[in-house]
């Protein structure tokens, strides 16, 4: 989105997004700060009813949250990647259908040239036979030239194979999470939409990491991290073919789950808290004490009412509940 305010205007709006940044302890990122300008020029309605509503809230807003929203309002794009694929996947199909269809005709002719040589007409052979000949020698080199066109088809196809591979590492990029290799924010909310529209029940897990800043503090950032990707890697063990794992805050995880029930919600919980309390972090030297990983759950189910903001909301509100009760984790309640 282009602005053209003038100096006086922008200066400003700058004043007012550092004090959106800073009120909602968000880094002066680019991207943060892209989202904060559009947000304070008002030039979205639909960006800024719901980043209004979630502030309302008290929806935690940090820089996967706004991630979500650049997706979602600002970035349409990567929406037409798979459609562009098709188109080009399709062209290259259809001139190798193509180069194959003239290949054999080429092949038949030939054919029909050679026989016509070997039944030459007696009374003037020689004659007939250099015109022939002559003939003969002009389809050859239609042949060479067709192979040609086979050659560059080749070159066209493992171009397209490459390009290809390279829209599916940049559509990686966009709805995975770096750090953790689990969804991002804005790709859970689009799935959640879609199973919505097939009329599926859909249940949301909220994980979060209680304790990821001691372990940050007490023992670096490089620890911390290790953490947060250890536990994302159990996450992703134990929900690979029954959801949707995603990172929706700094420490917390969403898991989607659709056509489930209550009761398989809480069993998928159960395995998530086992697997992770059975992490053990050790330092190389075997000099230092590392905590256990606290982890507080929460379990909320879709409403008709409800969107997947609100839907993960209410799982992470039901998290916080699990702390609070020292519970290993608490159903939100059907409202």
């Amino acid at each position: 989105m282009m602005f053209h305010d003038p100096m006086a205007i922008a200066q400003e709006k700058m004043t007012k997004v550092c004090q959106f940044l800073e009120q909602n302890q968000l880094p002066p990122t680019p991207l943060n700060y892209h989202i904060g300008y559009v947000y304070i020029s008002q030039t979205h309605r639909e960006l800024n009813e719901q980043l209004d509503r979630d502030i309302r809230n008290r929806t935690n807003i940090d820089s996967i949250y706004i991630e979500q929203l650049y997706y979602e309002h600002l970035q349409k794009e990567h929406q037409t990647e798979a459609t562009l694929i098709q188109q080009v996947g399709g062209m290259i199909d259809h001139l190798s259908d193509s180069a194959h269809q003239s290949q054999q005709s080429l092949i038949g002719f030939a054919k029909q040239i050679s026989h016509c040589i070997h039944n030459l007409d007696e009374h003037n052979v020689v004659k007939t036979r250099a015109a022939l000949s002559d003939f003969s020698v002009h389809t050859e080199q239609l042949l060479k030239q067709h192979q040609q066109f086979k050659n560059a088809l080749r070159k066209a196809r493992e171009l397209h194979e490459k390009q290809q591979q390279q829209l599916l590492t940049l559509r990686k990029q966009r709805i995975l999470d770096p750090q953790t290799g689990l969804y991002k924010r804005h790709y859970l909310g689009h799935k959640t939409q879609l199973w919505l529209t097939q009329d599926k029940p859909v249940f949301a897990i909220s994980v979060l990491i209680e304790n990821l800043d001691d372990f940050s503090q007490g023992f670096g950032e490089l620890i911390g991290e290790t953490v947060l990707q250890r536990v994302a890697k159990r996450i992703k063990k134990y929900v690979l073919h029954s959801g949707l794992p995603g990172r929706t805050g700094r420490q917390e995880f969403t898991i989607v789950l659709a056509d489930c029930d209550a009761d398989t919600a809480q069993v998928v919980a159960q395995k998530i808290r086992r697997g992770v309390s059975r992490l053990k972090f050790v330092s190389a030297k075997g000099d230092v004490s590392f905590p256990d990983i606290d982890l507080a759950i929460g379990i909320a189910q879709h409403q008709p009412e409800h969107d997947f903001n609100t839907l993960a909301q209410r799982a992470a509100y039901a998290a916080k509940k699990a702390q609070s009760l020292g519970q290993h984790y608490y159903v939100s309640a059907a409202t």
